[in-house]
């Protein structure tokens, strides 16, 4: 089940300018910055009140976030949602005819567990699905 959005993605090219120009628009610092080799991107988080924004930077010109900047530009990449059981939300939006990008969630960043739906499925928007790790 969908309990809240977790997190919005912005794609950007630069992450010290970026992270200078959020930290002054949202008037907080990023609370954490993170690589993620498996996906070729550098984050950085910043947190308002229980609304969190991800920067994402492509760390090499193959990733998805570098073709992403490549084809749209920068701006937002992804609506992110938390779920209780990622698995059973998985099957449940499979069985829905939303198209899964990953047949098993993935480790992301901030200690989650990751799945993507295709945006053909989602009125043209990436949608993520995140659950804590309980490792």
């Amino acid at each position: 089940m969908l309990t809240n959005v977790e997190h919005i993605g912005i794609a950007v090219k630069n992450m010290a300018v970026s992270n200078s120009l959020f930290t002054k628009l949202l008037n907080v610092a990023p609370y954490k910055a993170e690589a993620v080799e498996s996906e070729g991107v550098l984050t950085s988080f910043f947190k308002v009140n229980a609304t969190k924004i991800e920067l994402l930077e492509a760390s090499n010109p193959d990733s998805p976030i570098a073709k992403f900047i490549e084809k749209k530009g920068e701006g937002i990449h992804h609506i992110a949602f938390e779920v209780d059981d990622i698995h059973a939300e998985m099957q449940r939006l499979e069985s829905e005819g939303f198209v899964l990008l990953s047949n098993e969630p993935k480790p992301g960043a901030d200690n989650k567990l990751v799945c993507f739906l295709h945006p053909k499925s989602s009125n043209g928007v990436l949608i993520e699905l995140c659950q804590e790790r309980r490792d």
